[in-house]
């Protein structure tokens, strides 16, 4: 494995330069087709698929974090990289992202795992290749949440995990990203949760309560006022609480590639020693000083460094 040598270590640069950094996918080459699944009678969801020109070795199925979609640069990069070394990839949209407001009346969560469990099951059916699940940032938890929830029966669906800067102690991560240094972070996450709510009062007025939105300040008022109420959970905190990938990390069955960085500025690195990395073979944790968040840019080539990490990672487990 190649060790990282960051563009910058500035964790704050570098997570914003993975941002906007431009990320190529060929989709002349790998043409795209859009696949809605009904995972629920009033809910679909929308799964971006590619593949090689060869029968694929395996399929990636990759889940985007807070506010994403199958545009995130992270995910084109990794797709490209995938489809390359022959596997196919499906690049996953939580619902209601990636302008699907209308395919369903609610909207994502940080644990909501039913959706994308769904949509793996169908590939399973679909192909016999073996699947690897990604999952960055709040996708990362999704990811692990659903392998630890799945336990042994995870063998039958995956073939192993991915997840990359993944808050997994939610709770310690909202509180982090309300610090004064993440002021560019939190309100551009909070602008984009609050047009949300916005866009779904206009299609679902009766769902939908926006009289309270100005008082919300921060991620964590979000989620006590609409996340928490409308899910069901009460309260942020409990919200927190049960959903939080690491109150599953001990029921992961499947092999799991977790890649952290430990300047990471909206992670904790605290929140990674967790005895489950000690106590569970199927945990790799793979800590570098630095990256910030989903900032693995590389001083030189390759140039998207979590990428090829990824893939070698992928092709021991396939051999």
């Amino acid at each position: 494995m190649k060790p990282f040598r960051p563009l910058v270590t500035n964790p704050h640069l570098l997570t914003i330069i993975g941002n906007f950094w431009p990320r190529k996918l060929d989709t002349a080459r790998y043409p795209v087709t859009r696949r809605l699944f009904r995972t629920e009678p009033d809910v679909q969801v929308v799964v971006y698929s590619q593949s090689p020109h060869d029968a694929p070795r395996a399929q990636l199925v990759l889940v985007h974090g807070l506010e994403g979609s199958h545009e995130a640069g992270y995910k084109r990069s990794m797709a490209q990289h995938a489809l390359e070394a022959g596997l196919s990839v499906h690049r996953f949209n939580m619902r209601s992202c990636g302008g699907t407001e209308d395919l369903a009346p609610s909207n994502y969560h940080a644990g909501q795992t039913s959706d994308l469990l769904h949509v793996l099951r169908e590939l399973a059916r679909a192909s016999a290749a073996p699947i690897f699940l990604g999952g960055f940032s709040l996708g990362g938890n999704v990811s692990l949440k659903l392998a630890g929830e799945l336990g042994p029966a995870a063998k039958e669906l995956l073939a192993g995990v991915i997840a990359v800067s993944t808050p997994i102690d939610l709770a310690a991560c909202v509180k982090r990203l309300e610090q004064r240094a993440n002021l560019l972070y939190a309100q551009r996450f909070l602008r984009r949760l609050k047009e949300r709510i916005r866009t779904r009062a206009r299609q679902h007025p009766s769902l939908y309560d926006v009289s309270r939105l100005d008082e919300v300040r921060t991620v964590y008022d979000f989620d006590n006022l609409y996340t928490a109420r409308f899910f069901g959970f009460g309260t942020a905190d409990n919200y927190y609480a049960t959903q939080s990938s690491r109150n599953f990390l001990a029921g992961v069955a499947v092999p799991t590639l977790i890649v952290q960085a430990v300047d990471d500025p909206l992670i904790p690195f605290a929140v990674y020693s967790h005895p489950a990395f000690a106590a569970n073979p199927n945990l790799r944790l793979l800590a570098v000083p630095h990256g910030g968040h989903l900032g693995f840019i590389s001083r030189g080539e390759p140039r998207f460094w979590l990428d090829p990490v990824v893939l070698d990672w992928i092709d021991q487990r396939l051999a």
